[in-house]
């Protein structure tokens, strides 16, 4: 009867292998349900952040920057035509310049003494 107590013993190892399997399934399945939880609070908490930064969408934020570049466009084709009329008037200039007495500039009003 050797044999009686090594299956006893099996039996007994197999039903704690078994209890313990269970258990760790159990805690697996309850860090699980707390995982899937905390990621719903997180996803919220960061959607009320986003939310009271007031970004704007990515079509807002598209539709601003074709402005911007088209205004840039204008601005460097105004600063070519501005250079442009700067070098045809330099060129005007001297000959166009009166050959006298330069025009006098007005005086400044004077001030009254008590006045700041």
């Amino acid at each position: 009867m050797a044999g009686v107590p090594e299956v006893a013993c099996m039996l007994g190892d197999k039903r704690l292998f078994d209890d313990m399997a269970r258990v760790a399934s159990g805690a697996a399945e309850a860090f699980g349900g707390m995982r899937s939880r905390m990621e719903g609070e997180l996803r919220d908490q960061v959607e009320r952040f986003l939310l009271r930064m007031k970004l704007v969408t990515r079509e807002e934020f598209d539709v601003v920057q074709a402005l911007a570049q088209k205004a840039r466009e204008e601005q460097e084709q105004l600063a070519e035509r501005v250079a442009a009329l700067e070098a045809l008037l330099a060129k005007a200039k001297p000959s166009a310049a009166p050959r006298g007495k330069p025009a006098a500039r007005p005086k400044p009003a004077r001030r009254r003494q008590g006045e700041g």
